[in-house]
């Protein structure tokens, strides 16, 4: 049932056209015999006239003088008419016949683009059609359905590694509840010290794991999605609310800060933008070396109102700097380190385009990041 479905169109599609290209063929051909037939009596009309009485014999048969224009433009037009019939049929037939032929070898990359199609599943989106023996929009389409195919081969691979890395993340906490749990319930004298350990290790591994989900929502919501809000808001005053958040640990681990700020108007749902300077905050101090330097500066310009935030910290490979944009990496290194999910520039990434923004990213010379986001700007 499915391989008749699946070859019904192309042979529906060759069947009209071998049925156009016959009926074009025939009403052309009727055209044509039409004007013999009237251009034969034409000229047999002009047959010049005999005296009266006068019998002429024509194939045989004697015919009166007067009535010879007529019997030749009768006979004429009949033996017209034989032989363009004859005619008409072969045109007829040979142009069906060509064109269900022709048509076959035109359409065979089609059926080539239709096999490849019907074949394809999650597991076999490896398979392209190729070069194609055409040119034209069919070779154009088969570049073009190959091209589809390359897009969703990357989306598929990019969904599959952002789920094994989100389930990865969110093993580990589990995980260390679990053994917590279990090591805490087969120690028979395990006194209140013990327990209130116990549970300060859970605790810990409960909030990084809702930490990870509130994270992981917070990127389906902005990923793709428009803005639900939107009201006029000021970097610098975002910067102030979201430093305010990590000072606390920039002043444990003696980070110097500098602050360049100037009002910097922009328009967007004040949540998301908070969140896309509380995270570059959160990163410059979380992924920062002890007694390093960040630099914070907000900027109002024509086209765009910019927010830079650059650090100290570990080196960090240009080439790499891209893929920091990409769930579950961290500094090139995918979930490898002691704070966070690995989702913080990702979710900037997303709100920066939700806003229609740009996001960018540079290393800085000796070590550290440098990043920066511009968004429309308003006055």
């Amino acid at each position: 049932m499915s391989s008749r479905s699946t070859r019904t169109p192309v042979r529906s599609l060759r069947a009209r056209i071998t049925l156009l290209a016959t009926g074009l063929a025939a009403g052309v051909s009727l055209v044509l015999l039409w004007l013999a037939w009237t251009l034969v009596g034409d000229a047999v009309a002009a047959v010049p006239q005999m005296p009266p009485g006068t019998v002429v014999r024509v194939d045989g048969v004697n015919v009166d003088a007067a009535a010879l224009a007529t019997h030749l433009r009768d006979h004429a037009r009949d033996k017209m008419l034989l032989a363009g019939t004859i005619a008409f049929c072969c045109v007829v037939l040979a142009t069906a016949i060509l064109a269900w032929t022709f048509t076959s070898r035109v359409l065979r990359p089609l059926r080539d683009i239709t096999g490849t199609a019907r074949r394809l599943s999650v597991e076999s989106l490896g398979e392209r059609i190729g070069e194609v023996d055409a040119r034209g929009e069919l070779a154009e389409l088969a570049q073009t359905f190959d091209a589809m195919l390359d897009r969703l081969q990357s989306a598929f691979e990019a969904q599959r590694h952002f789920v094994a890395n989100a389930s990865h993340e969110l093993r580990t906490p589990l995980s260390v509840i679990r053994t917590e749990l279990d090591v805490t319930l087969a120690d028979d004298q395990a006194d209140t010290a013990e327990l209130r350990r116990m549970a300060g290790v859970v605790r810990d591994a409960t909030e990084r794991a809702n930490q990870l989900v509130g994270s992981l929502l917070l990127l389906a919501r902005t990923d793709g999605a428009g803005l639900v809000v939107t009201e006029p808001v000021d970097l610098a005053a975002l910067v102030a609310s979201a430093w305010r958040a990590v000072s606390g640990e920039a002043d444990q681990r003696g980070l110097k800060t500098t602050f360049h700020v100037e009002p910097a108007w922009t328009t967007g749902d004040p949540a998301l933008l908070e969140r896309i300077a509380g995270n570059l905050l959160e990163n410059a101090v979380r992924h920062n070396v002890d007694a390093g330097w960040i630099e914070v500066t907000t900027q109002a310009g024509e086209q765009w109102s910019t927010l830079r935030v650059r650090s100290s910290g570990g080196l960090v490979d240009p080439q790499a700097v891209d893929e920091l944009f990409e769930p579950f990496r961290r500094a090139g290194v995918a979930r490898t380190a002691r704070h966070g999910a690995g989702l913080g520039l990702s979710i900037v990434r997303a709100a920066v385009e939700a806003h229609d923004g740009l996001v960018g990213a540079e290393p800085v010379v000796g070590g550290g990041l440098s990043v920066t986001v511009r968004l429309p700007a308003t006055r």
